[in-house]
């Protein structure tokens, strides 16, 4: 069941995205050659806990059959980790790598949840037209957003732009409903056919959070069973934001002012 989130959820939700992003901006001075992965989550953890007060959705999240429950703050994914990274103190992050970090905190009950890609030192033109063409993917689905569009329309709006630029769209991690509960109906699939899929309507609250591939699409779980990588040991980026649908558009809840995660 998908639920739709009143003026008041997605005024708690637009809170909770904003001290997400925040912890996104604190982090990214310390993105540099030299440091640890966990040492980056350190940082946001301590951020999250003592300065905001808040809860890291993360830690402890998701155990089951096969697979701990995941025992960081952050997902640290780099060059070709797709996404949910564990941090590492063996990870030394070297000059001209490609970084994902996707935090979710919890304010009042509320979720906010946003991810997005730090370049470290000077990564190739390759890497770096990756990870730009991976930003746009995301705010072009964000774009299809509208009472009455599809999710359908957001899915073909990032496969025809990714795949337009010579890129591969991760099929088997997709986005979802997000609110009081980490994750959601619906399943936000970045790629699919136009005006397929489920009717959006105004009040949804969903991320959109591509993955997009340098080599094919196709991925690989690892033993740990949280680690997803590129099969072909090709790069891979990630951009997430949460968004709600409005009257008649779309409204971002995981972004700060002259934050380069933005429109």
């Amino acid at each position: 069941m998908i639920t739709i989130k009143s003026s008041q959820d997605i005024e708690r939700m637009r809170v909770a995205g904003r001290l997400a992003a925040e912890v996104l901006q604190v982090v990214a001075p310390h993105v540099k050659p030299g440091v640890t992965t966990a040492e980056l989550d350190r940082i946001c953890h301590d951020h999250i806990v003592n300065v905001q007060g808040t809860i890291p959705a993360n830690v402890g999240y998701g155990g089951g059959p096969g697979r701990i429950p995941f025992p960081a703050t952050i997902c640290a994914s780099v060059n070709n980790v797709i996404c949910h990274g564990m941090p590492s103190e063996s990870k030394v992050l070297k000059d001209g790598d490609i970084l994902n970090i996707d935090v979710t905190v919890i304010k009042d009950g509320w979720h906010g949840d946003t991810s997005r890609m730090y370049l470290v030192g000077e990564p190739s033109i390759k890497a770096k037209r990756l990870v730009e063409v991976t930003r746009e993917a995301m705010f072009r689905g964000i774009r299809a957003v509208k009472p009455g569009a599809t999710l359908g329309d957001i899915g073909h709006a990032i496969q025809k732009y990714a795949e337009g630029e010579r890129f591969t769209v991760v099929r088997e991690y997709c986005g979802h409903g997000i609110g009081r509960i980490y994750h959601e109906e619906p399943q936000v699939l970045h790629y699919g056919q136009p005006m397929s899929g489920v009717v959006l309507q105004k009040g949804m609250v969903f991320t959109i959070e591509p993955m997009i591939n340098e080599g094919t699409r196709h991925s690989k779980l690892l033993n740990d069973g949280w680690t997803v990588v590129t099969r072909d040991k090709s790069l891979s980026a990630q951009w997430e934001h949460t968004v709600a649908v409005t009257d008649d558009g779309v409204e971002i809840l995981t972004r700060l002012p002259g934050d380069d995660n933005d429109l």
